[in-house]
């Protein structure tokens, strides 16, 4: 057995494992694997609390946009409101500018048909008066006819005009 490769091998073996043991080697591996074990807990946690702060402010700004989009709308709806009330107001606008331009409109065409239905009479009455005094010179002569032609004209031109 002692010449024996197997023998010598297993020898060598143990005499290892007290050398290691011997030398603190296993505590060693065992404290680097609890560092390790530790460092990688920590990295879990944070990575765990920057994803609840991720989270957080994602529901953050979510609120915000919600807010943001109803406040666009509010402000679309005031805008609308707005332009409708100022259509309005035009319109109204317009609505009494062309009654009163209408208005005027009509007053001065009702003017000038009383100033040409004026001039039609005037224009007739003298007309009248120089007929009726055309008719008296022809039928009429001396200084009674010149006497009647003259009141006759006076008396026309007050019931004509």
């Amino acid at each position: 057995m002692l010449e024996s490769d197997s023998f010598w091998a297993l020898v060598g073996l143990i005499l290892f494992l007290l050398l290691i043991t011997a030398l603190g080697v296993p505590k060693k591996v065992l404290g680097a694997l609890d560092n390790r074990t530790t460092r990688i807990r920590s990295e879990i946690d944070e990575a765990v609390k920057a994803r609840e702060e991720a989270q957080a402010l994602l529901a953050e700004y979510q609120r915000k946009r919600l807010e943001a989009e109803s406040e666009a709308e509010a402000i679309v709806e005031e805008a609308k409101r707005e332009a409708k009330r100022l259509a309005d107001e035009a319109e109204a606008k317009l609505t009494d500018m062309v009654a009163r331009r209408t208005a005027a409109a009509e007053a001065k065409i009702a003017q000038a048909e009383a100033q040409a239905v004026a001039e039609v009479r005037g224009r007739a009455a003298d007309l009248a008066v120089a007929s009726a005094a055309g008719v008296m010179k022809q039928r009429l002569t001396g200084s009674a006819a010149d006497e009647m032609t003259s009141k006759s004209i006076s008396v026309v031109k007050d019931r004509l005009n």
